[in-house]
């Protein structure tokens, strides 16, 4: 492979929209009914058309799939299902050319357990000091090591045969490393240089406060503080050193960190640490005024000592879509609501996710665009024997996983499976033809019509801060440079500030003008 000439980091970061690729679900090239690189490569000219800066792909590499690709076996090679790493080099390229860069998903906390370093380790040696084994509590070790409980349900640990435990905070395919061992933290800047030589332009860092843990392993119902493994200080040598990497490749870094803490959550955004962290306030915020403005300023407020540009996501591979989400009478996140058959007024949450789209592409700082979002696509509710998703086995089928929004999407309308390819891995519901994307493009008053629309006329905002402008209760209203947003959360229409220019609209005025309730409008001021 020849070298390419690295990416440069122009600060484009700072003010991006980045679409998130969950491959498998994007577009089928070979009919097999599993999204892959190729189908892609041939959806450029689409991405390059809705005008989006960057693509995020999540985990691409050779792996069993039992987390959909964050149990990783193999870095440096794309899963078979997806392609290849020529492939992947010729996508990097090619979107390149079309003015789009490429962000690769990096999962430090764990691996597979097809991983090479943990088939070592089960067969005993060395190889165990990468990972975490101890023996067993209880007289004859019968009991996990610690009361640590899996993200997915359960205890973290499960037992082999040869009685001792290992930890997984995840699933038990997913083995946690040991980031204490100098092994693991070459392993992890090695591959980060593989990424940037072919071109990657940034990183998004998977769980990137869980790498950690106290060596101890103490229980956490014992009260510790710090925490056992969330947030430990420790973390921070490691993204400085990652960060040296990324800086001679002129590549950036996006962390999930989940804190409540802001002052510890901007600890990771320090100039020698990671650019930029996912913005969950926002995420997670109900369809309410006052406290979206709240976690604005809260969010703006806790990057401004570090000098790091916000971010702005309303839906990403791991939430309920935006659509069904704001159309149920409490559209507060909480996984809890993703209850079977829970009661959704799609039209409601159409109206409200399309205001949401023009609120956040409107903020100072970066924007993520979850595949589907720009279509408006509702979640889905999947068969429960077709349910991939551990979430859904680990809670003892309580909870549906997530796999109702990671639904293959549909390209035309006229198609088998709606354009998508083969037939899909996970089933597209009745109607899904009505969101197709060569339909929407040539309808003015679509979702993506309006996405396009609104990603054009971004600039308009400029790079400089948000003020606030006086406006009713359930309003909110701001300006950047010489546009206004303005959006309508309450039940009755409003006037529209002193403009110049109606620049674009989430849904139509009313008869006399003024700004209906769910609705979004941007004006020049």
């Amino acid at each position: 492979m020849g070298q390419p000439t690295p990416a440069t980091d122009d600060g484009w970061w700072r003010s991006a929209v980045i679409y998130q690729v969950y491959v498998r679900s994007f577009a089928d090239g070979d009919g097999d009914g599993t999204g892959d690189l190729a189908g892609v490569r041939s959806r450029l000219p689409y991405l390059a058309e809705l005008g989006v800066d960057a693509l995020w792909f999540t985990p691409w590499y050779r792996s069993p799939m039992k987390d959909g690709g964050y149990d990783v076996a193999d870095y440096r090679a794309i899963d078979p299902a997806f392609g290849t790493l020529a492939e992947a080099e010729k996508l990097i390229a090619e979107a390149r050319e079309l003015g789009i860069r490429t962000i690769v998903d990096i999962v430090p906390n764990h691996v597979s357990d097809q991983h090479p370093w943990f088939r070592a380790a089960l067969a005993g040696g060395p190889g165990r000091e990468l990972f975490h084994f101890r023996p067993g509590r209880g007289e004859h070790g019968e009991l996990p090591p610690n009361d640590w409980q899996s993200e997915f349900g359960g205890p973290a640990w499960t037992r082999l045969p040869d009685g001792d435990w290992y930890l997984h905070l995840f699933a038990p395919e997913q083995p946690d490393l040991n980031w204490a061992h100098p092994a693991v933290r070459q392993e992890h800047e090695d591959i980060l240089r593989f990424w940037f030589e072919r071109g990657v332009a940034g990183v998004r860092v998977d769980s990137a406060a869980l790498l950690a843990k106290d060596p101890e392993l103490p229980d956490v119902t014992e009260g510790r503080a710090p925490h056992p493994y969330v947030d430990r200080d420790e973390l921070h040598d490691v993204y400085r050193a990652w960060r040296a990497v990324a800086d001679e490749y002129g590549a950036v870094f996006v962390g999930e960190v989940w804190l409540p803490d802001t002052e510890r959550f901007a600890r990771y955004l320090r100039p020698d640490e990671l650019h930029t962290a996912f913005n969950f306030s926002f995420l997670t915020c109900p369809w309410d005024a006052d406290r979206l403005r709240t976690s604005i300023d809260d969010t703006l407020a806790e990057h401004a000592p570090v000098g790091a540009p916000a971010t702005w996501v309303l839906c990403n591979h791991d939430v309920t879509r935006t659509v069904t989400r704001y159309g149920r009478a409490d559209t507060g996140f909480d996984f809890a609501t993703k209850a079977f058959g829970t009661p959704t007024d799609l039209a409601l949450g159409t109206r409200r996710a399309r205001a949401a789209a023009l609120l956040s592409l409107a903020l100072p700082g970066a924007v993520y665009v979850y595949q589907g979002e720009e279509l408006g696509l509702p979640e889905a509710d999947i068969p429960v024997d077709r349910i991939e998703d551990p979430m859904h086995a680990r809670s003892g089928g309580t909870d549906p996983g997530r796999d109702g929004c990671r639904v293959p999407l549909p390209w035309v309308a006229g198609e088998p499976h709606a354009g998508f390819g083969g037939d899909p891995w996970l089933p597209q519901p009745d109607g899904w033809a009505a969101y197709a994307a060569d339909r929407q493009a040539e309808d003015p008053g679509s979702m993506l019509s309006l996405y396009r629309a609104a990603i054009r006329l971004r600039p308009e905002f400029g790079d400089g801060p948000l003020t606030w402008l006086p406006a009713p209760d359930g309003v909110l209203a701001f300006t950047r440079a010489d546009a206004l947003c303005v959006v309508n959360l309450a039940d009755t229409p409003v006037d529209l500030p002193a403009h110049t220019e109606l620049l674009l609209h989430s849904g139509p005025l009313d008869t006399a003008g003024r700004l209906p309730g769910d609705t979004a409008v941007w004006l020049r001021a």
